[in-house]
């Protein structure tokens, strides 16, 4: 036996005490913690590469990456007969930080009672008073009370108020006129209200699950990360874990896993990586032609997402349509950016936002609120071109459902472990998704006939005047509605196999030194943007996976 550091060569068998399979917005807070004692060996596998790339660094640069395949899987949906039997493009990161390190950065932690009713489902452990150390072990916020907010954590939030575009103080005021109270902290002592995005970035910088956890470690003796490694299975002695099969550089090998292996990989990939190996529902996994190695009918079940609508206006007043659709504007921000760190380079185009109720006997916010000073009409097909907006000063608000009752699935489509999974998340098919995002579209309207947007808005661009009643606006969500990348719940959390995947310590049920750890175990959707609640997930794993082995 050669010893590597902590790292056992068994002849060409490489093991780890854990081995982690992806190094997104969990993993690299796993591949952090697990290591920082230096007494255990980790071992991080990620499909993708490094994300030294600047178009991952500067801010509005997730523009760019939304359809770059070197840092994305650019998954799509199955058609979707909620939204007209269109499909759903999903992008999800395939880099170092995962979907941390190509998403717009907007940072949201939920509402407390999102993690009361995981607990009261018998997850112990969950609930809000017991997440919210982690929440606030995991960042430093550049604002915000200290009851609440984490002040020397890795992941940085900026509280950029100043550099935002003056019309997310009339978005404010809109909302305060038809009773909307101001919330400077939608991470704080409560969730409701209208204001402006923090975001994960630091001196104009993106801060990727990577960059604040992965980075820093990355040089400890007891921390391997291999690149462009993809996993194609989990290894089996009987019901225990004990290493992966993956794939590099056109050839299989395999690496081992003294303690555990832990599936960071997320909530479309995680699902498909159990059923890969044998575990997931028996009768699918016979039609696919995959062994059995235990039976959950849990695996890639109850996916959910928020899905987003946009009204878009034309106004009277500059935008950032004004300043980046030129080459000149384009040429002006970026230089602004590289000499001085500001402009709108530095910033996610999710300006402004909010938290609101769409009816009073709701115990809880229920619709999510954006406010975009710019506008795009004219994209071409698969782009995403937050460098080249509309030719004409304008704005789009919009908003998201946060309690989703619609469930989908996540499926193998073969068992060949390249092929994309089959994903279904089933929009819309709970009724009562609709009749939310109904009230969403009628707010907007609100929002845009309120006196502090009278002098601005010139004409309604999208939907436009000719979408006036319910079922005008029904049939309009139908076909524009789309996804805001919040996939989650495809392993969830449960008590026992009858009701999830996984136990409130995040071990798989049934089995041996195998755990998830990431998005894929909510046992339902948090109300908001999902990164952050991501990296706590991370954080708490990787306590309890501490604690199981100490």
């Amino acid at each position: 036996m050669i010893r590597f550091g902590d790292v056992c060569m068994h002849g060409q068998q490489t093991s780890y005490d854990f081995l982690v399979v992806g190094a997104g917005s969990a993993g690299c807070v796993l591949a952090n913690r697990l290591s920082a004692s230096g007494q255990h060996s980790v071992g991080v596998l990620e499909a993708g590469g490094s994300d030294w790339r600047f178009w991952i660094q500067v801010p509005i640069g997730y523009g760019k990456t939304y359809y770059q395949k070197a840092v994305n899987w650019m998954f799509e949906t199955v058609p979707q007969p909620g939204l007209n039997g269109g499909v759903s493009y999903w992008p999800r990161g395939k880099v170092w930080g995962g979907s941390s390190s190509i998403n717009a950065m907007v940072y949201i932690r939920g509402h407390r009672k999102d993690y009361d009713d995981w607990a009261a489902q018998g997850n112990t452990g969950w609930c809000y008073e017991d997440v919210l150390p982690y929440f606030k072990r995991s960042e430093t916020a550049q604002t915000g009370d200290r009851k609440y907010r984490g002040k020397d954590g890795p992941m940085y939030v900026s509280d950029v108020a100043k550099d935002m575009h003056p019309l997310t103080k009339t978005w404010i005021a809109a909302g305060q006129e038809i009773g909307i109270e101001y919330n400077p902290d939608f991470n704080g002592a409560r969730q409701q209200g209208i204001g402006h995005y923090q975001q994960t970035t630091k001196n104009g910088w993106r801060v990727s699950a990577a960059k604040a956890y992965l980075h820093p470690a990355r040089k400890r003796p007891n921390l391997t990360i291999t690149s462009h490694a993809q996993v194609t299975r989990v290894l089996f002695e009987g019901k225990k874990a004990v290493g992966v099969e993956y794939l590099r550089k056109g050839k299989l090998e395999k690496v081992y896993a003294r303690k555990e292996v832990i599936l960071s990989a997320g909530a479309v990939q995680s699902p498909q990586l159990l059923m890969l190996s044998g575990v997931g529902p028996r009768d699918h996994l016979a039609d696919t032609g995959i062994e059995l190695v235990e039976h959950n009918a849990h695996v890639g079940q109850h996916l959910q997402d928020h899905l987003g609508v946009d009204f878009l206006y034309k106004c009277k007043v500059p935008t950032l349509n004004d300043e980046l659709h030129s080459a000149f504007g384009k040429l002006w921000a970026g230089l602004k950016f590289i000499f001085l760190r500001k402009g709108p380079c530095r910033l996610s185009v999710n300006q402004g936002g909010g938290f609101v109720r769409s009816s009073p006997d709701k115990d809880q916010p229920d619709l999510q609120l954006y406010f975009s000073p710019v506008s795009y009409t004219r994209a071409p097909a698969k782009t995403r071109p937050l460098m080249n907006p509309d030719p004409f000063s304008a704005f789009l608000i919009g908003y998201s459902n946060c309690r989703v009752k619609s469930e989908g699935e996540i499926r193998l489509a073969s068992k060949d472990p390249l092929a994309a999974p089959v994903i279904d998340p089933k929009y819309f098919s709970h009724e009562d998704d609709i009749k939310l995002m109904l009230e969403g579209s009628k707010l907007m309207r609100k929002l845009a006939q309120t006196e502090a947007f009278k002098g601005i808005i010139s004409e309604e661009i999208r939907p436009g005047k000719d979408f006036i009643s319910d079922e005008d606006l029904i049939k309009d969500i139908h076909s524009y509605a789309w996804t805001v990348f919040h996939a989650s719940c495809t392993c969830r959390m449960a008590p026992d196999a009858d009701q999830g995947v996984v136990d409130p310590r995040l071990r798989v049920h049934g089995l041996e030194n195998l755990r998830v750890v990431d998005a894929s175990v909510m046992p339902f959707m948090v109300s908001g943007n999902t990164n952050g609640p991501t990296v706590m997930i991370g954080e708490k794993g990787s306590d309890l996976i501490l604690e199981d082995h100490a």
